[in-house]
C-alpha cells in the first residue's frame, strides 16, 4: 500500500513537472479569436499571426463582425454577401486555421447595439478565448469603429453571468489586444507586442488572394488603381504581395528587438503588431511570451 501511495506521488509530481514543461515550450493550446469590421479585415491585420498560431497546433476563429454587402461598385446586397462568405471559408483554408465566420450585419450599417454586443459575447464565450483581437475605435471607417467599441464593450462583460445568460461566461478575462492602423488622433497606435511573419507571409498573401473581390476589384476601385490590376493570375498574387508587404515602423522594429533580440529583430522583413487593450486582462512580460510562443523561437 505504502508503495502504490509513493508511486502515485512520484507520477503526480512527473505529470506536474510535465504540465511547467509545457507551459514554458508554449505547447498549452490557446484559443484566439479575431473581430474585423469586414471579411478580409481580420486576414489584413492578423493573416501572419494567424497562421504561425495555427502552425503551432493552436485554435484561431475570424468573426467578421459584417457580411460585407456592400463593398462592391457593381454587385451587392445577399448576392455580394454571399460571395464574400466563400471567400472569406477560402482564405481561412488557406491559414488552415479553425473557422472563419460572417455574422449576418450589414456592411456600413454597423451600430455599437446590444444585441450585436451580445453577439460578439457569444464568439468569445463559445471560444474560451484566451486572446481577444479586433480593431481600435480610431479608425476611418465605422463598421471598423464600431466593432472596437463592441469587443471593448465585452472585454469586462464575458466574465458576468447575469449578461447575455444564455452562454456560460468565462472562468477569466481574456487579453484583449488591438489591431495595428495607422490613425495618430487622439493616440496613435502602439506596437506593445511585434510578430515576425516572415515565414506566413506567403500564406496571409494566398488568404488576401482568396478575397478576390475585394483585392482586385473594390479596393482598387475605390483607390483608381483598377487599371493597374494585372489580368494574369500569377502577376496578380504578386502585384498583391508588394501591395501588401507595407513597412516595418520604427515602433515597431523596437518591439521585435524587445521580443527577438537585438540580431533577429533586426533582421525580421515582415511584421504584423498588436496594442494591449486596457479593458482586458493586463498580462505580465512572461504571460505574454506564454499566450504568444512564436516569441520564444
Amino acid at each position: 500500500m505504502k508503495t502504490t501511495f509513493i508511486s502515485l506521488l512520484i507520477l503526480f509530481l512527473l505529470c506536474n513537472d510535465f504540465n511547467m514543461i509545457a507551459q514554458s515550450r508554449g505547447n498549452i493550446k490557446l484559443n484566439i479569436i479575431v473581430f474585423g469590421g469586414h471579411p478580409d479585415d481580420a486576414d489584413n491585420k492578423a493573416g501572419g499571426t494567424a497562421a504561425l498560431f495555427a502552425e503551432m497546433g493552436h485554435r484561431v476563429k475570424f468573426v467578421s463582425v459584417t457580411n460585407g454587402d456592400a463593398g462592391h461598385f457593381e454587385l451587392g446586397g445577399a448576392a455580394l454577401a454571399e460571395i464574400r462568405r466563400k471567400e472569406a471559408e477560402e482564405a481561412g483554408r488557406q491559414l488552415k486555421i479553425a473557422a472563419y465566420v460572417v455574422l449576418d450585419n450589414h456592411d456600413g450599417k454597423l451600430l455599437p447595439t446590444l444585441d450585436i454586443r451580445d453577439q460578439i459575447i457569444r464568439e468569445i464565450r463559445n471560444w474560451e478565448a484566451d486572446i481577444v483581437l479586433t480593431h481600435r475605435p480610431v479608425d476611418y471607417h465605422p463598421d471598423h469603429r464600431y466593432t472596437g467599441v463592441l469587443v471593448q464593450d465585452a472585454a469586462y462583460v464575458v466574465i458576468v453571468p447575469n449578461i447575455t445568460p444564455d452562454t456560460p461566461p468565462l472562468k477569466k478575462n481574456p487579453v484583449f489586444l488591438y489591431l495595428e492602423d495607422h490613425f495618430q488622433k487622439p493616440t496613435p497606435f502602439q506596437p506593445d507586442i511585434a510578430v515576425d511573419i516572415t515565414n506566413t507571409f506567403d500564406k496571409k498573401i494566398n488568404a488576401l488572394d482568396a478575397h478576390k473581390s475585394q483585392m482586385y476589384e473594390w479596393l482598387p476601385w475605390t483607390n483608381n488603381t483598377l487599371e493597374l490590376v494585372p489580368e494574369n493570375e500569377d502577376k496578380r498574387k504578386e502585384w498583391l504581395s508588394n501591395n501588401r508587404s507595407g513597412s516595418i515602423t520604427p515602433g515597431e522594429r523596437e518591439s521585435l528587438k524587445k521580443w527577438y533580440g537585438k540580431e533577429k529583430g533586426e533582421s525580421v522583413e515582415y511584421a504584423e503588431s498588436f496594442e494591449i487593450c486596457e479593458y482586458g486582462r493586463q498580462p505580465s512580460e512572461e504571460e505574454i511570451r506564454k499566450l504568444f510562443p512564436m516569441l520564444n523561437q
